[in-house]
């Protein structure tokens, strides 16, 4: 290995740093994504139904069907609004009522006399993010109301079965928790790897690399400098991010330390950024190094587990995903946020994160001293 000198590496990696200053695009886009991005991210989608329009038609009018339209209240549903069948038709075609509940003439009489009766839910399912949990709400709350009509006279039979649930991690079941940290971590990958193999093409672009190569550094100083300037830049607005956005905006408890996460963050810096060098190599321009961000990180995201658990993901995705980084970094971001894991928990994550990186740097190192050679 040649010598390699910390004075160069620490004014190149200062060089870097002020070229990243004299970019406000890249620095809006670094303030973007570790707060407001985050934050959009946990919070766009509601957390429980929310406003949903719901249109019955009460073919019955008894009193059983009057407290089945007054059960749906907001702030789950609006206000019912009472309609005939043909215009329950319209109103789904049109896309004002998403859900139209049919009570059915004779109902009430036929659950008085313990026959069997059917209510008829007419969904639109083309809003999926009301439909799925909406249909069910409705399913709850109607069936309670006719357990309540039954029993109002008396008290309803207790079940042979108690269920009691308890939610770890997240006690509330709050999706914005988990929005918001798969988020973080997506935008660390995201990151590192536009800031470091954009900074070589900017070189590259402006001519910088030439100077490079007249003046006494080698390949492996300029890669440790890039490494060490744009990974601090990231490691610093991750903290600033789970500190400020994600603790104390959105109030996700914090399960376990936050030196343990930047210490594994750290070393996922040091796989990706390496990953960064290695597409800005491979690409001639920002144009192409673009493209080849698109196809290489939207995989990595969206097969690493963040979103969706690497148990749903084929097994020959799933085994070939353990050769990305982004798989350990989610791995070892939930294991310590949500579940409070130390390092004896942590480790085998971290030493595969090492490895990976080695990998990356080793082959990014050859590639960027060959091309500097050329």
């Amino acid at each position: 290995m040649p010598f390699v000198s910390p004075r160069k590496v620490w004014h190149l990696g200062i060089k870097e740093l002020w070229s990243l200053l004299r970019d406000p695009v890249m620095l809006l886009l670094i303030l973007y994504m570790f707060t407001a991005a985050v934050y959009v991210a946990a919070t766009a989608q509601p957390e429980t139904l929310t406003r949903a329009a719901l249109a019955v038609v009460d073919e019955d009018e008894s009193q059983l069907s009057l407290r089945l339209r007054t059960a749906f209240a907001p702030p789950q549903f609006m206000p019912p609004e009472l309609v005939t069948p043909a215009q329950a038709d319209a109103r789904l075609d049109r896309g004002r009522a998403t859900f139209v509940l049919v009570i059915p003439a004779g109902f009430q009489r036929r659950v008085l006399a313990g026959r069997s009766a059917e209510l008829q839910l007419n969904v639109d399912a083309t809003r999926m993010s009301q439909a799925f949990s909406g249909s069910t709400y409705i399913q709850q709350i109607a069936l309670g109301e006719i357990d309540t009509f039954l029993h109002r006279g008396g008290g309803a039979a207790a079940p042979p079965v108690d269920l009691t649930v308890r939610a770890r991690f997240n006690p509330a079941l709050a999706p914005s928790w988990f929005g918001g940290v798969a988020e973080l971590v997506n935008n660390i990958t995201m990151l590192s790897v536009i800031l470091t193999g954009a900074a070589l093409i900017r070189e590259r672009e402006h001519g910088t690399v030439e100077h490079l190569l007249v003046m006494p550094v080698s390949p492996l100083e300029i890669m440790l400098a890039k490494l060490w300037s744009m990974g601090s830049v990231v490691l610093a607005a991750t903290l600033v991010a789970l500190l400020g956005i994600v603790r104390g905006l959105l109030g996700v408890q914090i399960g376990g330390s936050v030196a343990l996460f930047l210490a594994g963050t750290m070393v996922h810096l040091f796989a990706v950024t390496s990953l960064g060098i290695l597409l800005a190599t491979l690409a001639r321009g920002m144009p192409q190094f673009g493209i080849l961000v698109v196809l290489v990180l939207l995989p990595l995201q969206m097969l690493s587990g963040a979103n969706t658990p690497r148990e749903s993901i084929p097994w020959l995705l799933r085994e070939a995903m353990l050769a990305a980084p982004t798989t350990h970094f989610v791995e070892l971001s939930q294991a310590i946020l949500f579940r409070g894991a130390g390092l004896d928990v942590a480790w085998p994550q971290m030493l595969a994160l090492l490895l990976i990186g080695a990998v990356l740097f080793g082959v990014s190192l050859a590639r960027f001293g060959a091309a500097m050679r050329r």
